[in-house]
């Protein structure tokens, strides 16, 4: 058994094709196919179920794939300690974030880690909080900036800030007319939520219950530009974090945002990384670039248009 087998093993999981596996890693089909079969021959177990049209992976070879990506993984850190002695401001970082967060933050922070860090390559990786997690934990990512709680006990966590939130309504709805509001005046109403999966949706739950508000039934958003353009066009009210709200994204006409009196709801963000990290020293560096934000950014606005 080598590295270069288990890595054949992990394209072949990710992708559950043997030519796009075989393409992945720069080999023949044939090639791979026998590597794959002398691994499960090695082992003695099968860990591939082979049909017509589709590759399934058994339940041995699952577990087995879970190790595989481990001992990647720790290899890779091994190679990335090294190159951190030689010049720990140089190399890639692959880093993570969640959809309702990275178009929103990267055009403020991307500029500033290229300025600091020139000699890095920044590989960025937009998925959902929980694909994020698990793609940190397998070692396919470096680091992520995720909303807290979380309670891995395998993270490293370097707090960034607090993002508030602000109530975008439809222009005239009867709350807009407000320039502030307390968060109990939402009692009894419903809101606008992302689907299942979305970190925001559990973010927006905890509000609502704090509020005594509730869901709108019958409508879930994808993404929460949906949720803006439902709000645009009507349909209902929602919450938007504040950077979702500040240039370069445009304001709209139909829409408008009503910041709420103090405590005002925030969610609280952080850079994580799994403890065992080669990189430890260099991220507390990252994280002291992305919690640098321009002033005034997470300043709450009066009431004016989306």
């Amino acid at each position: 058994m080598n590295l270069r087998d288990l890595h054949y093993l992990i394209a072949l999981a990710d992708r559950r094709h043997f030519g796009r596996a075989a393409d992945a890693c720069h080999v023949s089909q044939p090639t791979l196919s026998t590597q794959i079969r002398k691994l499960e021959e090695e082992l003695g177990v099968q860990l591939i179920e082979r049909a017509p049209r589709q590759i399934m992976l058994t339940p041995v070879g699952a577990d087995i794939v879970t190790r595989a990506r481990r001992v990647v993984a720790e290899v890779e850190q091994m190679r990335e300690s090294a190159r951190r002695t030689a010049d720990p401001e140089a190399g890639s970082v692959r880093l993570g974030l969640f959809p309702t967060l990275a178009p929103y933050l990267l055009p403020h922070v991307v500029p500033k880690i290229g300025k600091r860090f020139p000699r890095l390559e920044l590989l960025l990786v937009e998925e959902k909080s929980e694909v994020v997690l698990q793609m940190l934990h397998e070692g396919r990512l470096d680091a992520a900036v995720l909303a807290l709680p979380l309670h891995e006990a395998w993270l490293e966590t370097e707090d960034l800030f607090e993002e508030p939130f602000i109530l975008a309504l439809p222009r005239g709805h009867p709350l807009a007319r407000h320039r502030e509001l307390k968060l109990s005046e939402l009692s009894e109403q419903h809101l606008l939520l992302l689907e299942d999966g979305h970190c925001l949706r559990d973010q927006a739950l905890a509000v609502c219950k704090l509020a005594g508000a509730g869901e709108k039934e019958g409508f879930r958003a994808t993404s929460l530009e949906t949720l803006r353009q439902m709000v645009a066009a009507g349909v209902g009210m929602t919450l938007l974090p504040i950077l979702a709200v500040k240039p370069p994204v445009q304001a709209s006409e139909s829409i408008r945002l009503v910041p709420f009196k103090k405590p005002t709801p925030t969610r609280k963000l952080a850079l994580v990384w799994r403890k065992s990290s080669a990189m430890s020293g260099f991220l507390h560096q990252l994280a002291a670039v992305l919690r640098d934000l321009p002033t005034g950014l997470l300043d709450l606005p009066t009431s004016k248009r989306a």
